[in-house]
């Protein structure tokens, strides 16, 4: 029997350690590999997925609770935005010295093509134009000439600009996109229809019409493509690696009886 993200978020619910155990070993190097991306200056804090994993998983964590049968990429795109909130809470970053709004910055790049939007806001994610090329399969070259586009069009908006605007207001902007949703703002299902090449063209042309005037959407399909580049490659934590993590959680893992060690079964 194969053991699913499904199956993980029915155990965590019902507080069963086998839950429990299976997200330490699968999503805490997600969670490593997101530290490692959005706060490289805080990579030396050995402790840091500690304290985030602890806090995820609290009671009154909606990690698991609002996520009830979600496909594993979507539980990854909702782990991002928490795991991100978990480190804002415990240790805010200081506010942007020029600040951009939502509003702004939608109006500056109206101009630009849907996937012209998505290169530029994973800018705001921290994407350079190499990793920006590898999630939307556009060529580096193309991200830049696409960021230079929406820098002069900001730089046209705005009374003060810098070269650095999109990145140092990246985590306000993402915070105002995801609290943005509207009543017509589309499903992942939708999206990842679209990643996974499932979609029809009429309804790829739905989700790009949206997408064209919707930060929310563009931000939503973003994190989903940064999901599916989270999870490319990623090992599992070896049980010695992920044993400091299920004490944290106080989880207990039984040892198989002897004579089922000895023959390797589970």
């Amino acid at each position: 029997m194969i053991y699913t993200c499904f199956d993980m978020l029915r155990d965590c619910r019902a507080g069963k350690p086998e839950g429990w155990s299976y997200f330490v070993t699968h999503y805490v190097p997600v969670i490593r590999r997101l530290l490692a991306h959005y706060f490289p200056e805080r990579a030396g804090d050995g402790g840091r997925a500690g304290k985030v994993v602890t806090a995820l998983c609290r009671p009154e964590s909606s990690l698991f609770q609002s996520l009830e049968a979600a496909p594993e990429r979507v539980f990854v795109a909702e782990l991002r935005q928490q795991v991100l909130a978990a480190v804002e809470k415990d240790s805010a970053g200081p506010a942007p010295a020029l600040p951009l709004d939502l509003e702004t910055l939608l109006a500056a790049i109206a101009p630009l093509t849907v996937v012209e939007k998505q290169a530029v806001w994973l800018e705001t994610m921290g994407y350079n134009a190499a990793d920006t090329g590898r999630l939307l399969r556009m060529d580096p070259r193309t991200v830049d000439r696409v960021r230079e586009k929406a820098a002069t069009l900001l730089r046209g908006s705005l009374d003060s600009w810098s070269l650095d605007l999109l990145a140092v207001n990246g985590p306000q902007l993402g915070r105002a996109a995801a609290a943005a949703g509207a009543a017509g703002c589309l499903p992942s299902k939708q999206f990842l229809d679209l990643v996974d090449g499932r979609a029809t063209w009429e309804a790829r042309t739905r989700v790009e019409h949206h997408s064209a005037q919707c930060l929310h959407c563009v931000d939503h399909w973003c994190r989903l493509l940064e999901a599916v580049d989270l999870l490319r490659g990623l090992a599992p934590l070896s049980p010695d690696e992920a044993a400091p993590f299920r004490a944290l959680l106080g989880v207990e893992v039984k040892k198989p009886a002897g004579w089922k060690r000895m023959f390797g079964a589970r």
